[in-house]
């Protein structure tokens, strides 16, 4: 094999196989029995916490050893164990910041091809290659710290197809990309299978977005093995119904919505000729006024100044122009600008959601990380009780109260994250990308917590590329 050729598709087998995390009594994959040829395309389903990315981290070696967890039967890359073939499988994880290593954009995307032994010359030619497919515009030696979370997206893409594995791993890709991005995303990674016939294994809630790339789906079951394998046509044809049900996002069988109420009361939060940035403004002359009983979306492509908006709402970033006040009864004795208020002041006034899920947990199991808030408010030990289980069963959590909330899903985290905030019950709730990873049925819980929240009269201001969250939940939309 040259230097700048591909490396042959790689083939996958399981025989029994199941993994289990050393905190956990409940088997994150068991019993499972699967084989992909090489060069099969295939989109791997199944409802949140299924086992999918655990499923995709063993088969890149770098799930754990023995001290993190049980595993049962066999697994195997190309007739070896996933550990034995490191360099064979690329992995993009669901959370970019994660993956994120270097400074600098172009050592990060080098990174890979580094440790595999490229050439100087051959490994930055990949690295302009990559960055190009994955439509990632941006300077070499631009900052990995100053991306937006979809720009660490398709930086975490690009160090990857830059590789040229054998075995393309996709976790969730296109889950924090706006709707442009989504389908550049997803031709590059076409580009890259044609010109190379790698293997490829993506989970993605977005079923419609794949299903003109893949020749096979694979929806693993719960409780263990598999729920349905086959042709993508046949499958959701056959068992669209009973996929839906059991939280798989199936084209034709959407979620239902929440009825709301919605009636707008007073004015909560306010900016007037706001501009947002965190040294030189990105966003200048917002007006927005946020009323109770409102939910307000703001949309935008990726690097448009989303979070950054929401995170000057919350109090946490201060304004470089202009101000936010808070009115009406959201003052209080806090004052009038949120900035300045004590993170006790700001806990019952607004909750803030990050994108990053890890960014919010200080705990070593699920029901004390959403005991945190209300701890925090001094609240009787029965009040604590009664909101922890509360959130528990409705957001599916109950199972994993004792689970270190690290070792969750993607989708259960996010659902962990949203419920942390909700724990403390604040007038407004900032989110940044609510809805990411979530199966068909715990996406309609979380919206139908979220439409009470702000029929109660509360208040919500999201980030989302989420078009049906959007739609769902929000009575006005910021567009940056």
């Amino acid at each position: 094999m040259t230097e700048g050729s591909p490396a042959s598709p790689a083939r996958v087998s399981a025989s029994g196989w199941g993994w289990r995390h050393a905190s956990r009594e409940r088997w994150a994959v068991r019993d499972l029995d699967l084989t992909i040829e090489p060069g099969e395309r295939v989109l791997l389903l199944g409802a949140s916490g299924a086992g999918k990315s655990t499923l995709l981290q063993a088969l890149a070696g770098v799930l754990g050893g023995d001290e993190e967890g049980e595993s049962s039967g066999g697994l195997l890359v190309d007739g070896a164990a996933p550990t034995r073939t490191r360099g064979r499988a690329g992995l993009v994880l669901q959370d970019p910041d994660s993956q994120v290593i270097l400074a600098k954009v172009g050592d990060d995307v080098a990174f890979g091809c580094e440790n595999l032994g490229v050439p100087r010359e051959e490994t930055w030619r990949r690295v302009r290659e990559a960055l190009d497919a994955v439509g990632l515009d941006v300077a070499l030696d631009r900052s990995t710290a100053a991306l937006s979370g979809g720009q660490k997206q398709r930086l975490a893409l690009a160090g990857v197809l830059a590789m040229r594995p054998g075995l393309l791993l996709l976790d969730e890709p296109t889950a924090n990309l706006d709707p442009a991005g989504v389908i550049e995303v997803r031709s590059a990674v076409e580009r890259v299978l044609e010109r190379t016939g790698a293997t490829l294994v993506v989970v993605e809630h977005r079923v419609d977005v794949w299903l003109p790339l893949v020749d096979r789906v694979v929806v693993l079951s719960p409780e263990g093995g598999l729920l349905a394998d086959g042709a993508p046509d046949a499958v959701l044809r056959a068992q669209g119904r009973s996929l839906a049900e059991a939280g798989v996002w199936v084209p034709g069988f959407p979620p239902p919505l929440p009825a709301r109420r919605r009636a707008p009361g007073a004015g909560l939060l306010a900016a007037r000729e706001l501009s947002v940035g965190r040294d030189t403004a990105i966003r200048e002359g917002i007006e927005l006024t946020v009323a109770a009983g409102t939910a307000t979306a703001i949309t935008g492509p990726n690097g448009s100044g989303k979070t950054t908006l929401g995170f000057t709402f919350a109090g946490l970033l201060p304004p470089i122009a202009g101000e936010v006040e808070a009115t009406g009864e959201l003052r209080g004795a806090a004052g009038v600008h949120p900035i300045r208020w004590k993170s006790r002041e700001l806990l019952t006034r607004i909750g803030t959601v990050f994108q990053e899920p890890e960014h919010q947990f200080l705990t070593a199991t699920v029901r004390d990380e959403l005991a945190v808030g209300p701890r925090a408010l001094k609240l009787p030990a029965a009040e604590i009780a009664a909101r922890v289980d509360e959130l528990l069963q409705r957001l599916r959590l109950d199972m994993l109260a004792a689970a270190n909330p690290f070792t969750l899903s993607g989708g259960e985290k996010r659902r962990l994250s949203v419920a942390t905030v909700l724990a403390t019950r604040p007038r407004i709730l900032v989110l940044d990308e609510p809805t990411f990873g979530q199966d068909s049925r715990t996406w309609a819980e979380q919206v139908a917590i979220l439409a009470e929240l702000v029929d109660d009269g509360g208040a919500i201001v999201a980030s989302s590329h989420d078009r049906l969250f959007v739609e769902a939940l929000a009575d006005g939309e910021v567009r940056l």
